[in-house]
């Protein structure tokens, strides 16, 4: 069953009282990507967006800066609830902040974003949310806990000691960095 963006944050916004606008966005990026790679549907009928600060639902966004009245929310399916959940349990305890550099290394984004003028939006096709959410960035056994500030922080500072993209690795460099993190 394919619901609102609406009615996707109505729940997040139940769940995580006192969600920020930006985390917000980003949880219903999380949703709409793992519902679409699970079971082939979008959860909502929107698009998402590239802006500067990541995946936003803009329709949504702009009704609610406008401080329009939402329709009441639907209720969501058991389907809908799982992803919603899933999604929180490994992605709530991030900040906004996080799920934007998070996002932003990400395949639908770096697509987006290539032809995206700066403080301009481009659509994030769901071809490529679906593709990616399905291969690099569907769950694996080591994905299974909760990602939380600490270990994106970690996950930033490793990356960050790794070369850069002019300083080319020879194989002999690979395989030492690979021995060293296996």
């Amino acid at each position: 069953m394919t619901v609102s963006a609406h009615d996707v944050a109505a729940e997040l916004r139940k769940r995580l009282p006192g969600v920020g606008v930006k985390k917000l966005h980003k949880l219903l990026y999380y949703c709409q990507g793992h519902h679409v790679a699970h079971s082939g549907e979008p959860l909502f009928s929107e698009t998402i967006s590239a802006w500067d600060m990541g995946p936003v639902v803009g329709s949504l966004w702009k009704r609610e800066d406008q401080r329009l009245d939402p329709p009441p929310p639907r209720p969501l399916d058991e389907g809908a609830l799982n992803t919603v959940g899933y999604v929180l349990s490994r992605y709530g305890a991030l900040t906004g902040n996080d799920l934007e550099t998070l996002s932003h290394g990400e395949a639908p984004w770096k697509l987006a974003d290539r032809d995206r003028e700066p403080r301009g939006s481009t659509t994030i096709k769901l071809d490529w949310i679906k593709g990616y959410f399905q291969t690099a960035g569907a769950p694996g056994d080591e994905d299974m806990e909760p990602l939380d500030s600490t270990v994106v922080r970690a996950w930033l500072h490793k990356a960050a000691q790794n070369p850069g993209p002019n300083d080319r690795d020879d194989i002999a460099r690979l395989r030492a960095r690979m021995s060293r993190s296996a």
